[in-house]
């Protein structure tokens, strides 16, 4: 997987593009990051390197998140990830990456957390049907039966139930870049992207698909 980079979703807005069209479009802020450490496969037995986004005040960090900043002559980040590297991919501790290692028209991947939903049942969960709404049913919004009779006499793994929902590592493959805004450090990526305003993403390049060829 090529290096990407890390961002945080500011929002979605729309745009026209060259021929007129209109797209939906994420706002992402992307980089600078910082590169914090590099491992090899000397010591690590891989090869990646550790990026760091969004400055956090010293006073807020932890004694380790320090001295590990402090090697790369960095601010202590908020949001800190790896990502593996290529044969011919040099970066040095302390390298800044920006957003001009995108292009218009290239495709990537996002990752980031869903939205959170709190504790819901299986109709909101799963969307379950539910009993019947007449007076006479007592099981409007339940699952209704779950056991297995004596054979085998449990409950099998991985059964709909209510529960935690969201909150989720969510992998949108294969999104378009409409725009690259250096200036502002600024991605327009085409479509939705996990999570709400303001939460912390991954920015790949896409695995599965390349960039299109202009005619």
């Amino acid at each position: 997987m090529s290096i990407g980079l890390l961002g945080k979703k500011l929002g979605m807005t729309q745009v026209y593009d060259d021929r007129g069209i209109l797209h939906p479009v994420t706002v992402v802020e992307a980089g600078p990051c910082t590169v914090l450490q590099k491992k090899g496969m000397e010591r690590e037995k891989y090869a990646a390197v550790q990026l760091g986004f969004d400055d956090k005040k010293e006073n807020r960090a932890t004694k380790p998140e320090l001295g590990h900043a402090k090697k790369a002559n960095a601010k202590p980040c908020r949001f800190v990830r790896e990502f593996r590297t290529k044969a011919g991919e040099e970066l040095n501790v302390g390298d800044k990456l920006t957003v001009n290692r995108f292009q218009t028209g290239q495709f990537v991947d996002v990752i980031g957390i869903s939205k959170g939903k709190g504790f819901l049942g299986v109709v909101g969960r799963w969307k379950f049907a539910g009993g019947g709404a007449a007076h006479g049913s007592k099981s409007h919004r339940r699952a209704g039966a779950i056991g297995e009779r004596a054979d085998p006499g449990h409950i099998f793994k991985n059964h709909k139930m209510p529960g935690h929902t969201g909150r989720d590592r969510i992998t949108v493959q294969n999104l378009k870049i409409i725009n690259v805004r250096e200036t502002e450090n600024v991605l327009l990526i085409e479509g939705a992207v996990p999570g709400a305003n303001g939460d912390y993403l991954v920015i790949r390049p896409a695995v599965k698909k390349k960039a299109e060829k202009k005619k």
